[in-house]
């Protein structure tokens, strides 16, 4: 079967033309995927000859909500998606002043093994499609009823160790027939994958990237991301001077204020030594507690906070939202499968 919703409008108008069909055609269905028709029987001004010819031969897996958060303090909304295959995946949608952001994932499970970070726990199962990343946009405005101006990948997964389908997604994402979010508006988190942040460079998006830093030596980085045992702080900082130098766009540097961890005052002094000489940005995160780790959230967070700027990095504190449902990435997907194995 074919994953159409995975196709360029280029490579619908392609399958069209060796079907026999006008190449007006691809234009149509892309605009029908990209609002979110969930069937091609809903493709309304198709020949039904050509509907049926598309339903026996391409896939189309629309995500079904397994679970559905609000929160009554800010509106935020959690997502539980149930994917074609029975997996699940989550997505947030957040509300800003300035618009409103989704937060999807790009694996379901992560083989990176954070710490700190409950979507490891199991491990990675598979790549997301570009189709799977796009229906996280769609349907959660389609769901919600309202619209997205904003895209953050820090959901479940890395995001880099999925780097074709996530560069296809964000084409698709782009593009003026569909969603239409711009590059300026999207946002790539990393825990550091030193080649796959040098080849994002070459490509020239001019995306955000975010690098989940959250330790600035590598004894205590090494110790919460095993991604950093290999490379190393310094390599990846070379790689950050890279991407600044190749597409001139600042990096956000997402670091968790872990208690006794991460949050000393001899990190700090470091952390903006790593930093001088290329512009970035800091996004202090406090720790949301995840019930399988013995990590603390900071008490220290707003002196470390103070004692950046003193040193001259720009620093913000993340504002947290959800605070009342399962706000960390993983969270909800971890308790669905507990609760699926209690009843097995």
């Amino acid at each position: 079967m074919t994953d159409i919703k995975s196709m360029t409008q280029a490579e619908l108008a392609a399958l069209f033309q060796s079907l026999g069909e006008p190449s007006f055609r691809a234009r149509q269905v892309f605009r029908w995927l990209h609002r979110g028709a969930a069937s091609f029987e809903e493709m309304s001004d198709l020949p039904r000859s050509l509907r049926d010819r598309l339903a026996g031969t391409c896939l189309l897996t629309p995500p079904q909500v397994a679970r559905k958060q609000v929160s009554t303090q800010d509106g935020t909304m959690k997502y539980l998606w149930r994917l074609g295959d029975g997996n699940c995946i989550e997505t947030v949608l957040m509300r800003y002043h300035h618009g409103n952001t989704v937060c999807i994932s790009s694996q379901v499970g992560c083989r990176m093994g954070c710490a700190f970070c409950a979507s490891t726990l199991g491990g990675k199962v598979r790549d997301l499609t570009p189709a799977e990343l796009l229906d996280q946009v769609i349907f959660t405005q389609k769901d919600a009823g309202m619209p997205v101006s904003n895209i953050v990948l820090m959901g479940i997964g890395e995001p880099l160790d999925n780097y074709d389908n996530v560069r296809r997604f964000l084409e698709l994402v782009n593009s003026s027939e569909g969603v239409n979010i711009g590059m300026r508006h999207i946002s790539l988190s990393t825990c550091g994958m030193i080649e796959k942040i040098d080849k994002l460079a070459r490509d020239r998006l001019q995306l955000t990237l975010s690098v989940s830093l959250h330790s600035p030596d590598d004894e205590t980085r090494s110790r919460l991301m095993p991604v950093n045992r290999g490379t190393g702080v310094e390599a990846l900082f070379g790689a950050c001077r890279r991407y600044f130098e190749q597409t001139g766009r600042r990096i956000s540097y997402e670091y968790a204020m872990i208690d006794g961890v991460t949050d000393r005052s001899w990190q700090a002094e470091l952390l903006a030594q790593h930093l001088r000489g290329t512009p970035g940005h800091v996004n202090l995160i406090p720790l949301n507690k995840v019930a399988e780790s013995p990590l603390q959230p900071s008490r220290r967070l707003a002196e470390f906070q103070k004692q950046l700027e003193r040193l001259g990095v720009t620093a913000t504190v993340r504002r947290r939202l959800g605070g009342d449902i399962d706000a960390s990435c993983g969270q909800l997907r971890r308790r669905q499968l507990l609760e699926t194995a209690a009843q097995d």
